[in-house]
């Protein structure tokens, strides 16, 4: 029974170590790099970073698949991911930020031509 719980062991974790990012993964990291850029993360300093580096980390990742490293290409394609949906985040709160300082500008303006 021992050697049977081994034996499922190294099945598992020698699976594991060969698996790379899925055509899923890669596609969605893809679709957040999109929506960073159309979100305006270029012209935000901090998202345009993230942005960066998610690309970055995306080609790689390809690269290391086309090398056969999947399983580092795996690591660099959650890193990219997530770069690219902070890159989203912060685009985000740039925008809610400019919006809201729009209105309190407003705002301001009302009070000031207020009688």
């Amino acid at each position: 029974m021992r050697t049977r719980n081994w034996l499922v062991a190294a099945v598992f974790l020698g699976g594991c170590a060969t698996a790379g990012p899925t055509n899923e993964s890669m596609e969605a990291t893809a679709a957040s790099i999109r929506a960073a850029e159309e979100l305006g993360a270029p012209k935000v300093a901090q998202a345009s970073l993230h942005l960066q580096l998610a690309k970055e980390q995306s080609q790689h990742a390809k690269q290391l698949v086309a090398k056969g490293d999947g399983e580092e290409a795996g690591f660099l394609m959650m890193r990219a991911d997530a770069d690219a949906e902070l890159a989203v985040a912060i685009a985000r709160s740039s925008v809610g930020n400019a919006q809201a300082q729009k209105a309190i500008e407003k705002v301001r303006t009302m009070q000031t031509d207020a009688p």
